[in-house]
């Protein structure tokens, strides 16, 4: 086993493994001074989905001046924590991606992106106009999502003989993870995903049955 859990510490306290995000892609509008801002705010699960959102959003939007954004991942019981990034897209240093990240932070958002899209009006705001800008085109997208909570899981793979089979199966049946795959064979397999919170008792509970190998994966 790795190191994502304290398995000996009596006084360990329970995880908090909830987070709030969006349910679905939402979408915003600011305008000032001639200038449009575009906001489009994403469920997101790791920083890999970024490049592609962003990549299809400049491609559509490609005579737009800027496409700025921000996400956040994952919370402080995560693996690695919590992660996030802002970038100004060519912006003044500052007055983009800060304040659209500023708005995940303010509303406790977290595995969620949002790209600002700028078409320039032709008159300068300078950076306070930038930063009221970019902070209002976010906040109105944010405004039309569905905020939901979610949990933070772990996906566990559960190796075992077929003699151990109803043993297993009976830890699945009580503690009732999400089955994501299973082979049943000589040698079995299920690959499962529960709350992080929950983790360490089913890891426990099939590390007690004879013959289980138990492995956390990504």
């Amino acid at each position: 086993m790795n190191g994502y859990f304290c398995w000996d510490n009596p006084n360990r306290s329970v995880i908090s493994d909830t987070y709030l995000t969006v349910a679905a892609p939402s979408q915003g509008l600011y305008k000032d001074k001639g200038s449009r801002f575009l906001a489009f705010a994403y469920p997101i699960f790791s920083e890999t989905e970024v490049k592609p959102i962003v990549d299809a959003l400049k491609a559509e939007y490609y005579d737009a001046r800027h496409h700025c954004y921000a996400w956040r991942l994952g919370i402080d019981a995560s693996e690695g924590g919590v992660r996030f990034r802002a970038n100004d897209d060519g912006e003044p240093a500052g007055s983009a991606g800060r304040p659209i990240l500023g708005q995940l932070l303010s509303r406790e958002l977290t595995n969620l992106l949002v790209v600002v899209v700028r078409y320039f009006g032709g008159i300068k705001l300078g950076v306070p106009g930038l930063i009221a800008a970019y902070k209002e085109a976010t906040a109105d997208a944010l405004a039309g999502a569905e905020i939901v909570e979610r949990t933070e899981n772990r996906a566990i793979t559960v190796e075992f003989p077929y003699l151990a089979m109803n043993e297993v199966m009976r830890a699945v049946k009580e503690m009732a993870p999400e089955v994501l795959g299973q082979e049943f064979d000589l040698a079995c397999r299920l690959r499962l995903s529960v709350r992080l919170r929950d983790a360490e008792s089913l890891v426990r509970r099939m590390e007690g049955i004879e013959g289980v190998n138990v492995s956390l994966s990504s």
